[in-house]
């Protein structure tokens, strides 16, 4: 299994601020994005649950007017959507790149990032399954239901694409070429969600091998979930 090793100049004054949700995937790759360039940052929570969620305050959707996490500041720049973002800190600082130099790498690498970002993960996200509840009553078993077929629905799909990139699946090291890409960024939050929801990943080995790769690195694992500061600390 092959490690990659982030740039050995940490600590790069970038002024940079995140505002994020600790349990947000859509944080959780921006914040693998910056993990794997280097880059500090100041965080700032915005809780979806406390006080009604905070993203719904009127301070906040000045800054972000869908109301969403993440959103980034960089030099007084607001800018929103985390494939956007994670684009830009990409252009911003090259180093290492998030998207392959070769055209068709490039085409999959965002393939595989939309096929996440796009087709997954809004229909199983907090104010989908909120939206359930309110509208048609679903409960709490039937909110999990939904999201553990759509999640595992959209991750068969990119294990196939991921397959179609690796001859021996199970020793994937990264989903597409030799570093973590904007793909990477999108798939482990992907998985932790299906983890969080229960979803069997025994017939996923290349997924499952490429998040393995990618947690052996300490710096991606410091933008873990359960590593962010306004994560429960019991």
């Amino acid at each position: 299994m092959v490690c990659f090793k982030i740039n050995e100049s940490m600590s790069i004054p970038t002024d940079l601020t995140l505002y994020s949700y600790w349990r947000s995937s859509a944080s959780y790759r921006v914040r693998l994005a910056l993990a794997i360039k280097g880059l500090t940052y100041t965080q700032v929570p915005i809780h979806l649950l406390n006080n009604g969620g905070e993203h719904k305050t009127e301070q906040y959707k000045e800054l972000n007017p869908q109301a969403l996490v993440p959103t980034l500041i960089h030099k007084g720049q607001v800018l929103t959507q985390s494939l956007a973002i994670i684009e830009y800190i990409d252009e911003i600082f090259p180093d290492p790149a998030l998207l392959p130099s070769n055209p068709h790498e490039r085409a999959q690498v965002r393939a595989i990032a939309q096929a996440i970002a796009s087709d997954t993960a809004p229909i199983q996200n907090l104010r989908v399954l909120n939206r359930l509840e309110t509208q048609f009553g679903a409960g709490q078993d039937q909110k999990t239901d939904w999201a553990k077929h759509w999640i595992q629905t959209g991750l068969w799909a990119v294990e196939a694409m991921l397959q179609t990139h690796h001859a021996q699946p199970s020793s994937a090291a990264f989903c597409v070429g030799q570093g973590p890409t904007l793909a990477d960024c999108c798939l482990l939050p992907q998985v932790y969600n299906a983890q969080r929801f229960g979803v069997d990943m025994a017939d996923m080995p290349t997924i499952r091998a490429i998040c393995a790769n990618l947690g052996h690195n300490e710096d991606i694992k410091q933008a873990e979930p359960d590593k962010q500061p306004d994560a429960p600390k019991d």
